[in-house]
């Protein structure tokens, strides 16, 4: 299925009209650029993927931000997606980035549609990563993500695992990207 993706700029201007605030926007450009780095080192091992996707994917992953700033952005950002009839894949990366992924049971007792919200393909997995990797506009080591979710989730929450096996999973494919990755 070969889907129309908007072009980065139409994606920002996406953002703009839609309410997000000038510091969500530059998350979502510094979440992009990262995961571009990520799926280009991907590409270089020899791996298929689309990085148009995966920094359009980026771009508008926290589009739900505009409306809301609880777990439920991520559902309120693919309702605004699917009403811009925006591509599957795209709603897609918007709606499993939150955390690790967020599974069917977890989702009912958060008060969320009730379906699994875990990335699948390879580009969802670099845009939920990277976005992990990305405190405001700056790329922190994993460890702070995990550090934080532990601080606010609990240590034995089901997010704090998924996150590591996101990270065990990636980290192979991407190298160390963060010491050459610039928020441009």
């Amino acid at each position: 299925m070969n889907e129309t993706l908007p072009t980065s700029e139409t994606s920002l201007n996406i953002l703009y009209e839609s309410g997000c605030s000038k510091r969500v926007i530059a998350h979502c450009i510094a979440v992009s650029a990262l995961s571009v780095n990520f799926a280009k080192a991907c590409q270089k091992k020899g791996l298929k993927l689309d990085v148009n996707l995966v920094e359009i994917g980026a771009l508008l992953h926290d589009i739900g931000r505009s409306k809301s700033h609880g777990i439920n952005h991520a559902i309120i950002g693919g309702q605004i997606a699917k009403s811009l009839n925006l591509p599957k894949s795209i709603v897609s990366i918007i709606e499993c980035h939150i955390g690790g992924g967020i599974s069917s049971d977890e989702a009912k007792r958060l008060g969320l549609p009730i379906k699994d919200y875990f990335p699948v393909t390879l580009e969802e997995k670099i845009v939920t990563y990277a976005d992990k990797l990305v405190e405001k506009a700056k790329v922190v080591p994993i460890e702070n993500t995990i550090t934080k979710f532990s601080r606010e989730l609990g240590v034995d929450h089901p997010a704090i695992d998924r996150i590591i096996r996101l990270h065990e999973e990636l980290s192979p494919l991407i190298g160390d990207l963060n010491a050459n990755s610039h928020n441009s």
